[in-house]
């Protein structure tokens, strides 16, 4: 009787979930707005409850933070990760599968972005984005339709790269009174090859992301290199191009946890329109027409050029957003008047990579900007959400505006 009982337990016990041993240090690298993050999970389980510390290194700034609200569930695993920045508490909830050494974890920050993570037990393969072969992971699942393609070739090999042999713009640090911050505020400008006050040049303003600042661009784009290429080919406009910080608030650097800082995005449209073009404008010999201003940027700072740009028609009417960032607003609140749009937009440019977690929200603008008959670019390349893209975008971009006709 003893025997067959116990034999019946053996063949039972693959059918009985036992809870996954989560004990342990753990680690993992992933990419995200604010840069490439690297984490070290060291969790304690007792039965079904978790907890646990986190220590986090991005852009060489680290921090230390508790668990909390750990849950196992059979092969389930769920945590939050609170912090506490300036007085703003932002939660960070982590929740996933646990197979043998790996957890597979969805990383939610807020409600402004999502990454799919793999976090290794110490001594295990190098942790890696799930899912992806290199580039930034975050922002969920990438569902491709028919309209997500190139809508231009790929830039020819060094169009990004310093030539000798041709004219060069020189690149500046300027400091503006901000009235609608208080304080002095820094932009990067830079004048074409020739520059002359005789003449007046229209202005691209170019934004940066989440993470970075006035140097962003030049750091990992180097704009300055790719307007020389351009206009030494005479395939753009001589044109000056401003790069601002577009975190409006006193202390405008991005900090451990740029993510807090995300409300000085928001607020940057007082700070563009009513203190840094008026400032560019008796700075530089520039034109003062709305057709003689443009507006784009990257991830946060292409959801700002979306929400500024389409917003203010009277200001600008060349507009861009390199794979916009969750702050964009819903397509019918950018665009809520499409004829207007018709009739003030002289170009409307939307790109992403296809690589990208968060190309569904410029697929979104898209498809709106389609059903309502509102002329735009929709360019979708083979990147993901990285200075690769960014760079190509800029290329394109700059050569389609300040002429006519750059819409299809």
């Amino acid at each position: 009787m003893k025997t067959r009982l116990l034999l019946f337990l053996l063949a039972a016990l693959p059918c009985i979930g036992f809870a996954a041993d989560v004990s342990g240090t753990w680690k993992a690298e992933f990419d995200t707005q604010i840069g490439r993050q690297k984490y070290t999970y060291t969790l304690k389980q007792d039965g079904d409850k978790l907890t646990g510390k986190a220590n986090a290194e991005v852009n060489d700034q680290k921090r230390e933070v508790e668990l909390k609200d750990g849950k196992v569930d059979g092969d389930k695993v769920s945590f939050v990760e609170m912090l506490n920045f300036n007085g703003n508490e932002i939660k960070i909830t982590y929740s996933g599968t646990i197979a043998n050494n790996e957890m597979k974890l969805t990383r939610e920050v807020g409600t402004f972005a999502k990454e799919e993570i793999v976090a290794k037990r110490e001594g295990g393969e190098p942790p890696r984005a799930a899912g992806q072969r290199g580039g930034r992971g975050f922002g969920g699942p990438i569902t491709l339709g028919p309209d997500d393609k190139a809508a231009f070739p790929t830039p020819p090999e060094g169009f990004d790269t310093a030539r000798e042999g041709i004219p060069h713009g020189k690149v500046e640090m300027v400091e503006y009174d901000s009235k609608s911050v208080g304080n002095k505020r820094k932009a990067l400008v830079y004048t074409p090859p020739g520059y002359s006050s005789a003449q007046k040049y229209p202005v691209l303003y170019l934004l940066h992301g989440i993470g970075g600042d006035e140097e962003e661009w030049r750091r990992g784009g180097h704009p300055e290199i790719i307007l020389d290429n351009l206009l030494a080919e005479k395939k753009a406009v001589p044109m000056i191009i401003v790069m601002p910080n577009g975190r409006a608030q006193p202390n405008d650097r991005a900090g451990t946890n740029a993510m807090a800082t995300a409300p000085a995005f928001g607020k940057f449209d007082k700070d563009l329109i009513g203190d840094l073009i008026p400032f560019i404008e008796s700075k530089y010999s520039v034109k003062k027409d709305r057709e003689s201003r443009a507006l784009a940027g990257l991830s946060m700072g292409g959801g700002q050029s979306l929400n500024f740009g389409l917003a203010n028609l009277d200001t600008f009417v060349w507009v861009g957003g390199f794979s916009s960032a969750p702050n964009t607003k819903p397509a019918a609140e950018l665009v809520p008047d499409p004829e207007n749009a018709k009739k003030k937009l002289k170009l409307l440019y939307i790109s992403c990579g296809n690589k990208d977690g968060l190309i569904r929200i410029s697929q979104g603008v898209h498809a709106y900007l389609k059903e309502n008959g509102v002329p735009h670019i929709w360019h979708v390349d083979e990147h993901a959400h990285d200075f690769h893209h960014w760079k190509k975008a800029l290329y394109n971009f700059s050569q389609l505006i300040f002429k006519p006709a750059a819409a299809p």
